[in-house]
């Protein structure tokens, strides 16, 4: 064989392996995507606070070599671009639901699987974890009473943390004890359990929110399913008094504020208590004096037959401000046995008599949920996170006092 037949059959060879090589790299692509359409990924924000030109948000991604939720500070300029973030290093799944601000200090409040029989079971526990603004851990507290346990919330003291959650059986456990449902825990500065007490049912009670008006913390949340609970206690955790609401959605009363002696709470309630699945909700805000007493109540529909839910509310001047989502029916895409809903995002405002003065629904996205709202430099800032298919992306959006 001479040189020249030779060097044509290598190049020929050379060839049918580049082409055999570009075949596999497409079908390992077409695969990967293939199954990366199956998973859901995402990055949440589920509440933020202000630093000075700083922003501290708290929530969960899986954009990790492993796929698992891990829970994650966040740190952003004023202009929402991400300065940096700080993932809790954990084996398994975790979150966090709640960020407040103490001096120096940030306070993330949520949950984690804290072993393996937890990953397995599908239980939580509950996770505190105390940081510096460098995003350095100062302490952690972790606990778990019945199996499925997190915190939501936590009130600052000038000595002390108020902190709030939920610690209830699995679906699939039975039992007596008395200690969980609805948690409340104090602790000290740096981190020792001072007090605790709870409320509720072992499979139900939750607590969601609390505030502190003079010497009186008021916590909202749900005492048994379907619920909504408003609760009062001293700052020793002894409770002096508890009032429920029904039929909320299963989250109950999500949100609190005080403002000219009336305490104002929101979330959703039930149209129709032969509706087992939640299908048809109003959102809800409510007002009570300082007895527990209801004042008024209003409820918004902005759908025919879908869910309206109100998650977070500020007080501003003589309005409040309330965000949540709205769900609609997608006809195309549901069928008697199972239902879909496109989300929408919500930001309302009422007077302090509970009048609807204005309202805007955002619909950018094809899914799209409204977390938090805080105020800064006149603007109404809102957390929460959008999605488009199978994947959801944490986001900000400012607006006026006229919700433009």
């Amino acid at each position: 064989m001479n040189n020249k037949k030779f060097n044509k059959i290598v190049k020929v060879v050379i060839i049918l392996s580049i082409i055999i090589l570009i075949c596999d790299l497409c079908l390992f692509l077409y695969q990967k995507n293939k199954n990366d359409s199956k998973k859901t990924f995402f990055n949440t924000i589920n509440s933020f606070v202000y630093d000075n030109d700083s922003i501290y948000a708290v929530g969960s991604t899986n954009q990790n070599k492993n796929n698992i939720e891990e829970a994650t500070l966040y740190k952003y300029n004023s202009n929402f671009r991400l300065i940096n973030k700080y993932t809790y290093n954990s084996k398994y799944n975790s979150t966090f639901f709640k960020v407040k601000k103490d001096d120096k200090y940030l306070l993330a409040l949520g949950s984690l699987e804290n072993s393996k029989d937890e990953n397995k079971d599908g239980e939580r526990t509950a996770l505190f974890v105390k940081y510096d603004l460098k995003g350095n851990k100062v302490f952690e507290k972790k606990v778990q009473i019945l199996g499925v346990s997190k915190f939501t919330n936590i009130l600052v003291l000038k000595d002390s943390y108020i902190v709030i959650g939920q610690s209830i059986y699995p679906n699939d456990v039975l039992g007596n004890e008395n200690t969980g449902g609805a948690i409340i825990i104090k602790y000290s500065k740096d981190g020792k359990e001072l007090k605790r007490s709870n409320l509720g049912g072992n499979k139900s009670g939750l607590f969601n929110d609390l505030v502190l008006v003079k010497d009186k913390i008021f916590v909202v949340g749900k005492d048994a399913t379907r619920y909504g609970i408003i609760a009062k206690y001293d700052l020793d955790l002894n409770k002096e008094k508890a009032v429920s609401l029904g039929k909320t959605d299963t989250l109950g009363f999500s949100s609190i504020v005080y403002y000219k002696n009336n305490l104002y709470v929101v979330g959703a309630k039930k149209l129709n208590e032969a509706d087992e699945y939640d299908h048809d909700l109003d959102a809800f805000i409510v007002k009570y004096n300082m007895d527990l007493k209801e004042v008024k109540r209003n409820t918004y529909k902005d759908t025919k037959n879908g869910i309206e839910r109100y998650n977070n509310l500020i007080v501003d001047n003589d309005k409040i401000v309330v965000v949540g989502h709205e769900a609609i029916l997608n006809k195309k895409k549901s069928n008697k046995k199972e239902l879909y809903y496109n989300y929408r995002g919500l930001i309302n405002l009422y007077n302090n008599n509970l009048k609807l003065i204005n309202k805007n629904i955002y619909k950018k996205y094809s899914n799209n949920y409204f977390t938090e709202v805080n105020k800064y430099n006149k603007l109404y800032v809102v957390s929460g996170y959008n999605s488009n298919n199978n994947k959801y992306s944490n986001m900000f959006i400012s607006y006026n006092s006229k919700l433009k």
